[in-house]
């Protein structure tokens, strides 16, 4: 049995895998650490006959609260990507489609806080099922750069994608699942249930012909551009970087990051500045 040091990996039903990112501590923030075990047990799991879906999640508050700002995510990468200005975003990409090309079904399971990296992470999965009160945003935008991965307008359309970028404010389950984000929203109470039963459903087709079915819908999607787009996304988010605001913004996250933050969301009311909050 492997050990892990931030997930747990179970198996609740026939044929079917469940990883639960497990740092509840930091609403599992992701480094690059728990980034490997998620690549190398989804992509043992495409290599395991006995698994034909497998369901992520998150253990304690949050599905994932986005990168780990505490880490330096630059160091000791999962995978190889090509150096030089803008590899962070790039490499965030690269596991984006090493997720999108397997061939078995992934189900993102979203509670609580989904944000940023959090929603780059739950976008890469097949299916996404929230909470109705789940929290799912991209709040970097005001303080630091539009996303690695820019999939919002691909999912939301142009006119929600739009609101999301310029304001950084978060959809709930409910509207996540109106707007094209998630599938369904479910109370919470029972989202863990429903996606136990939608998994069983999806491993009831064999795999030889369940991944024909998902790279049929991928195909579809990459012609029309999505690879192109979100990789040509990189060069916007590492040409932030360089922006004064951004730079900035660098000073106050290594002078503290819980105070930078707050003050990038305190304007607003919203994230940790929310009353009742924690």
């Amino acid at each position: 049995m492997t050990d892990y040091q931030h997930i747990i990996v179970d198996s609740p039903r026939p044929f079917v895998s469940r990883i639960t990112l497990n740092r509840p501590e930091s609403r599992n923030a992701l480094n690059n650490v728990i980034r490997r075990e998620i690549y190398s047990t989804l992509e043992a799991n495409d290599r395991d006959p006995e698994v034909r879906v497998t369901i992520l999640r998150g253990a304690g508050k949050a599905f994932c609260a986005g990168y780990d700002l505490k880490a330096n995510n630059r160091d000791n990468q999962p995978f190889h990507t090509s150096p030089g200005d803008g590899n962070w975003a790039r490499h965030v990409v690269d596991g984006f489609f090493r997720v999108w090309d397997l061939a078995k079904p992934v189900i993102a399971q979203v509670h609580g806080y989904c944000l940023a990296g959090g929603t780059e992470l739950a976008t890469s999965c097949d299916l996404v099922y929230c909470a109705e009160d789940a929290k799912i945003g991209y709040p970097v935008v005001r303080s630091m750069s539009p996303p690695d991965n820019q999939f919002f307008p691909h999912l939301l359309g142009l006119r929600n994608a739009m609101e999301m970028m310029l304001t950084g404010d978060a959809i709930s389950g409910i509207e996540a699942a109106e707007q094209g984000f998630a599938n369904r929203a479910y109370p919470i109470e029972t989202l863990e249930d429903n996606v136990l039963e939608i998994a069983e459903r999806i491993a009831k087709v064999p795999t030889d012909l369940q991944q024909m079915n998902k790279r049929a819908v991928h195909r579809q999607m990459e012609l029309m551009g999505v690879r192109a787009a979100i990789r040509s996304g990189t060069e916007i988010q590492a040409l932030a970087f360089h922006t004064e605001s951004t730079r900035a913004h660098f000073k106050e996250l290594a002078a503290g990051l819980t105070d930078a933050l707050s003050k990038r969301d305190g304007k607003f009311g919203d994230y940790r500045t929310q009353t009742g909050e924690d």
